[in-house]
């Protein structure tokens, strides 16, 4: 099967982080994973020190690691399921947020896979 990787880029309202991040956190986190697919999942807050100067657009980026032979079977589980009661969204959540999938190219390299 075919491995993927969606990557959601997602900011909250201004002043709304702690209400953003226990449903993003508690609630959505499961609820992707309820998905067809979907294997894991893992948050990310953007680090304070960066390789190059801001302004950064995305202050949190989530990773959903997905093994499914055609991936619009879990996007258009997505889209199905997405503002409604089997994944309800948070008022926190800003409408603007970029989802992307992204598929591998290579074999994952490693200290391990590197020769001597």
């Amino acid at each position: 099967m075919a491995k993927y990787n969606l990557i959601a880029l997602t900011n909250p309202l201004e002043g709304r982080d702690d209400e953003f991040n226990q449903w993003y956190t508690d609630i959505h986190l499961a609820d992707v994973l309820k998905l067809p697919g979907v294997k894991a999942a893992q948050r990310f807050g953007l680090a304070q020190t960066q390789h190059r100067p801001g302004p950064f657009e995305w202050k949190y980026m989530a990773v959903y690691e997905i093994d499914i032979a055609d991936i619009s079977t879990t996007l258009t589980a997505l889209t199905a399921a997405s503002g409604t009661a089997a994944m309800p969204l948070s008022p926190a959540l800003s409408p603007d947020r970029l989802v992307w999938i992204y598929e591998p190219i290579t074999e994952r390299v490693d200290h391990s896979t590197l020769s001597a």
